[in-house]
């Protein structure tokens, strides 16, 4: 444990150092050439966005709309997803069209009747969510990790390394919750991929998000080999000046799969954001329903505290001196200390122990999405029962925040398909007839019936699914990144398959989406299914926990590369179950999803990093397992 005090210990004395901020923050240039945070700054010293820097903000992205004759809605929130403001310029659009250029029809695709206040809030939140002290991610970003080949164009390489999350923190889930006193809170979309959402930082931490839509679409980007002048991402650009990432955090300083990330395409803005008057009269700061329920502009909450919802574990014996951080309601009580399952089947001590485990494994593993390089992996850690209850939540103090919401669907996700009784659940579902102006979904059945074609007794017979082999299924081609081949059994074909017109992940929450923002009352759950309330997901990270043969529940995590958050969960699981001797364990091999031929070979289970910790040169650490 030596290592790793001395560790942390670094991180919080020498990883506060630099990165461009707000009033009397260094130049960008300094911000360069700084070391920047690594994750324990905003714990020891908490900040956050002032009215005066949600002003500022507003007024030099409204500037620049004025400088390009354009009219937009500017949306800016802290960390949590607390809005803070939403301003409409005067003739702005009401509303705006949801399109991948693609030509699709089904889904979300062609809905044109969704407030322009809700496509800038997630922008902002997106922003806000996918960053942290380690890394800033755009919306950019986002559009560049969920689309059928990584990179976008790259015949036969395989979907985003985050497919799928775009329907995340949703205004549905149980999960972020748009009434609660603290975060995190939800995005009305989901998380967003089209170029307008930035990060908003000061002292190298991360303090919120801006979103912007003044385009009319809600998109993204189908090819990263040019560069764009986007209209709406130029608008954030100048909205965060001042406040704009540290460069050497950006993610195009980030790489995976030897692949560079993108942050922005252009920053040549056309005002002076240090000319930027008090806000101008050329709109007004607008009342959203369910996200903004006042007008004006309010301060943000420092992240860190009870009262942003995230701040440090105080009374678990099991956690101390693992720098575990836990979810509060706003009045410092924990809202998911770890408890027994609602079913009999995992106790207290069992899910303490499964927790403590996965967070050492994320303590000592090689960070795949931050820098500086040789920093330890930021997630979110969830164990849920086989009634899909959260047993207990705990996270890294920097992981980003977006992982909150997916590390549950994740863990909800693998047991879901694990159970024998998924495929009489799916099929029971009523199919509804969608409101305007949605096309009808496809019937919950259809996809059973793809599954069980490609793999007889598919969701009865209690195969052992992770969210890897999830994952596997639920692309546009099967075998994944073969271009040209035909749709997993979770899919739509390619010709009906976008970002916005996923398959079963979407059309399971959809027409609940739709309704939550057409009536502007957040209300759950996204489906009619208990085990996966908050949706499925269906990116790597998860797996179910067994007691022999009998399933008892799953463990998710969320947050770094999505290697590292399979082997936090797998190698967690792992070793909670070597150090309590009470039968918890990984499902027998005979059991598990990797069992299973399809089409290109079989499903993965998991995939590790082949040497990923900071404290031991040990390499294929989950073989044998």
């Amino acid at each position: 444990m030596r290592w790793m005090v001395v560790l942390l210990l670094a991180v919080v004395l020498t990883g506060c150092g630099g990165g461009s901020g707000g009033d009397g923050g260094p130049t960008v240039a300094a911000a360069a050439a700084a070391p920047g945070c690594s994750g324990g700054c905003a714990a020891a010293a908490p900040t956050a966005l002032t009215v005066a820097d949600v002003n500022r903000a507003l007024s030099q992205a409204v500037q620049e709309a004025q400088a390009r004759g354009a009219l937009g809605t500017i949306a800016v929130v802290d960390r949590s997803g607390n809005v803070l403001a939403v301003f409409k310029m005067t003739g702005a659009a009401a509303t705006f069209t949801i399109t991948s250029g693609r030509g699709v029809t089904g889904g979300l695709e062609g809905v044109n009747i969704v407030p322009s206040e809700y496509a800038a809030i997630s922008k902002a939140i997106t922003g806000a969510y996918l960053s942290s002290e380690g890394n800033a991610f755009s919306t950019r970003t986002a559009s560049q990790i969920v689309q059928e080949n990584f990179n976008p164009g790259e015949i036969g390489s395989p979907g985003g390394p985050l497919f799928g999350v775009q329907f995340s923190s949703l205004s549905c889930s149980d999960v972020v919750a748009a009434g609660a006193t603290a975060g995190p809170k939800p995005s009305p979309l989901g998380l967003a991929a089209d170029p307008g959402g930035l990060p908003l930082y000061k002292s190298g931490i991360v303090v919120g998000g801006i979103g912007v839509i003044a385009d009319g679409i809600y998109g993204l980007d189908l090819n990263i080999n040019d560069i764009d002048q986007n209209l709406d991402e130029l608008i954030a650009v100048a909205g965060a000046s001042g406040f704009d990432a540290p460069a050497n955090r950006r993610a195009d300083r980030i790489t995976a799969d030897g692949r560079t990330f993108r942050y922005l395409d252009s920053e040549a803005i056309a005002s002076n954001p240090a000319t930027a008057p008090a806000l101008p009269a050329a709109g007004a700061l607008i009342v959203v329903a369910a996200y903004k329920p006042v007008a004006a502009v309010t301060a943000g909450v420092a992240f860190s505290t009870a009262a942003s919802g995230f701040r440090p574990d105080t009374t678990t014996p099991a956690f101390s001196g693992l720098n575990a951080y836990v979810l509060d309601n706003g009045a410092g009580v924990n809202r998911y200390p770890p408890i027994a399952g609602t079913d009999t089947f995992l106790t207290a001590a069992e899910v303490t122990r499964i927790l403590a485990e996965a967070i050492k494994i994320a303590n000592r593993a090689r960070a795949q999405i931050r820098q500086p390089l040789g920093t330890p992996a930021q997630v979110t850690i969830s164990v849920v029962d086989t009634n899909a209850a959260i047993l207990g939540v705990i996270r890294t103090p920097d992981a980003p925040v977006f992982g909150t919401d997916v590390a549950v669907q994740k863990a909800r996700s693998a047991l879901l398909f694990s159970k024998a009784n998924t495929a009489a659940a799916l099929n029971a579902l009523p199919f509804v007839a969608s409101p305007a102006p949605l096309l009808p979904n496809t019937p919950i059945s259809t996809y059973v019936a793809n599954m069980q074609g490609l793999i007889p007794g598919a969701l009865t017979n209690g195969v052992a699914y992770s969210n890897r082999a999830i994952g596997n299924i639920a692309r546009p081609f099967l075998p994944d990144g073969i271009n040209g081949n035909g749709p997993g059994p979770l899919s739509k074909s390619f010709a009906a398959w976008s970002p916005f017109s996923v398959g079963l992940q979407l059309d399971l929450v959809r027409d609940k989406v739709v309704t939550n923002i057409l009536t502007g009352v957040n209300t759950g759950p996204c489906n009619a299914i208990p085990a996966v309330t908050n949706g499925i997901q269906i990116f790597p990270g998860s797996v179910p926990i067994y007691r022999g043969a009998q399933l008892v529940g799953a463990i998710g995590i969320s947050g770094d590369g999505i290697d590292q958050d399979d082997m936090v969960a797998f190698l967690g699981l792992a070793n909670a179950g070597i150090a309590l001797g009470t039968g918890i364990a990984h499902a027998p091999s005979a059991q598990r999803a990797d069992t299973i031929a399809v089409p290109g070979g079989q499903l993965r289970y998991v995939n590790c990093p082949v040497a990923p910790f900071l404290d031991t040169t040990a390499t294929n650490v989950c073989n044998g397992i």
